[in-house]
C-alpha cells in the first residue's frame, strides 16, 4: 500500500495569492440569465433525466463544496472524459486584469470523482441552487449532460457541468500546463484564488484515495511559480 502523497503546494503558499477582490461589475456575456432563464433551465435538465434517483459527477469544487447535502455518495469513474482547464475566466477566481481558468470535462481519457445522489424532497430547489452557481447563459447550459460513470455498486447517469464547454468562446481544449499554472498562481477574483481552487480540489481527491495525474503535476508547477514570484 502507497503512502500519502506530500503536495509540493502547500496552504501557506496559496496564502501569498489571496488578495481581496470586488466583485466585477462587466459580467461575462456568458452571465445573462434572469430568473425565467433559470426555470426553463431546470426543465431543460429534467428532459432528460434518466429514470430512477438523480445523480450528480462531481469532479472539481463540487466535491468539497456541493452546495446541497446528497443522501448517498460513491466514487465512480467517467469514462471518455477527463479533467483539464480550458475555460478562461475573469471573475470568480480571475480578473480582467489577471485571468484565471476554470476546470471542464473533455473528451477523452478517463475521470474518477465522486457521484452524489440527490433526495427527491428538495431535487428542484438544490437544482436551482446549482444551476445559478454553475451557469448563466445557454452556452454554458448545453455543457450540462448526463454521463454515464461506473462505481463498484453498478453505472449511473449523472449529471454533469461543463463537459464538453465548447460553445464558449473561452474554451480551449489542451491549454499548456505550464500557461495553466501561470494563470492560476497569480488569479484571484471575489471567490477566491486560483491557487486555492486547486489546493482544494488536489487535497480532497487525495483524501477520497483518488490521484489525478494531471492535477499533480498542475499543484508541483503552481507551487514553483508562486515561490518565484
Amino acid at each position: 500500500m502507497s503512502g500519502t502523497r506530500i503536495m509540493r503546494l502547500t496552504p501557506a503558499l496559496v496564502a501569498h495569492c489571496h488578495r481581496k477582490v470586488e466583485t466585477n461589475a462587466d459580467q461575462s456575456k456568458y452571465d445573462y440569465y434572469t430568473d425565467a432563464d433559470y426555470d426553463r433551465a431546470i426543465e431543460y435538465v429534467l428532459g432528460g433525466r434518466p429514470a430512477g434517483a438523480l445523480w450528480l459527477f462531481a469532479y472539481g469544487s463540487l466535491i468539497w463544496k456541493p452546495e446541497f447535502e446528497a443522501l448517498e455518495t460513491r466514487r465512480a469513474t467517467a469514462q471518455g472524459w477527463h479533467r483539464a482547464f480550458s475555460l478562461l475566466i475573469h471573475n470568480y477566481r480571475g480578473s480582467p486584469e489577471q485571468p484565471g481558468y476554470m476546470m471542464c470535462l473533455d473528451r477523452g481519457g478517463s475521470c474518477e470523482g465522486v457521484a452524489m445522489r440527490f433526495g427527491e424532497d428538495d431535487l428542484r430547489k438544490n437544482l436551482v441552487t446549482l444551476l445559478f452557481r454553475e451557469i448563466g447563459s445557454d452556452e454554458a447550459l448545453e455543457s450540462v449532460r448526463w454521463i454515464d460513470v461506473a462505481t463498484s455498486e453498478g453505472p449511473l447517469q449523472a449529471l454533469a457541468f461543463y463537459a464538453d464547454a465548447n460553445e464558449l468562446d473561452n474554451y480551449v481544449a489542451d491549454r499548456p500546463p505550464a500557461e495553466v499554472a501561470k494563470g492560476l498562481a497569480r488569479a484571484c477574483g471575489h471567490w477566491g484564488s486560483g491557487a486555492d481552487y486547486l489546493y482544494n480540489t488536489v487535497s480532497h481527491l487525495e483524501a477520497l484515495g483518488i490521484q489525478d495525474d494531471y492535477l499533480w503535476t498542475l499543484q508541483e508547477l503552481v507551487a514553483r511559480e508562486i515561490e518565484a514570484l
